[in-house]
């Protein structure tokens, strides 16, 4: 029995409410059962030097937890001077994550930094993240659109993540915190809507997996990408 009283392969309950900030390009709170996260997208006419010039575009993000997102209240990493490598890791994972999913060339010269703030965290903060991201990047490219300003559409693909692993001995889908915090296998999985794989995390957290338990979460990942697709091409729709 999962703490949740949830299925071995069941959700938590997800919901993205669009254009929840007044002044960014696209913006979504996207909520994966307790996990909250504030997506934001920022399109700006310039890109890094190192593709200045090249006529391709870029896509980034910026990740970060607010102080009682936890149970317990974290510092500020503004206050530190400098960001953890959790944060650092995290972000550059939801970029290229990102990225995936763009025809660089159709985006155009051009950057869109997209951020994810998490207001609650309850496991999975970072496939949150991914899933809204994309949510608030699509908003934005759809007001490229509308301007004129690309031609075809350079997101080729949705993107989403979702959490699996071995809790108590069976593969399980989507993991809260408590699963998290005693999963003997965790893993996060990035694919595109189309189930084409992106980024596999896995790890063993005490006990380790056999090639058979890899493809039942694989194919419990393959459902949950499938469902977050839906509600990304619903809440863009």
């Amino acid at each position: 029995m999962r703490p949740s009283g949830r299925n071995l392969d069941e959700m938590r309950a997800v919901s993205i409410e669009t254009g929840f900030t007044k002044h960014a390009e696209g913006s979504c709170l996207i909520k994966m059962g307790d996990t909250h996260v504030l997506c934001t997208a920022t399109i700006e006419d310039r890109v890094p030097p190192f593709i200045k010039g090249s006529g391709l575009g870029w896509v980034t993000a910026e990740y970060g937890m607010l102080p009682r997102a936890t149970n317990t209240r974290m510092r500020r990493e503004a206050a530190s001077g400098k960001q953890g490598g959790r944060t650092v890791e995290i972000q550059r994972l939801i970029g290229r994550a990102l990225r995936a999913g763009v025809d660089r060339v159709a985006l155009g010269e051009r950057q869109i930094t997209v951020d994810c703030d998490v207001i609650q965290a309850d496991g999975g903060t970072r496939c949150s993240s991914i899933t809204g991201g994309w949510v608030a990047l699509r908003l934005a490219v759809n007001k490229l659109m509308k301007a004129g300003d690309v031609i075809s559409d350079p997101l080729v693909d949705p993107v989403a993540a979702v959490s699996c692993g071995i809790y108590a001995g069976q593969p399980v889908l989507d993991l809260d915190y408590p699963e998290d915090s005693e999963a003997g296998v965790d893993g996060n999985f990035i694919m595109t809507g189309s189930g084409k794989l992106i980024e596999v995390q896995m790890s063993a957290e005490g006990s380790v997996f056999s090639r058979a338990q890899m493809d039942q979460l694989m194919d419990l990942a393959e459902k949950g990408v499938g469902e977050l697709a839906a509600a990304q091409k619903a809440a863009t729709a």
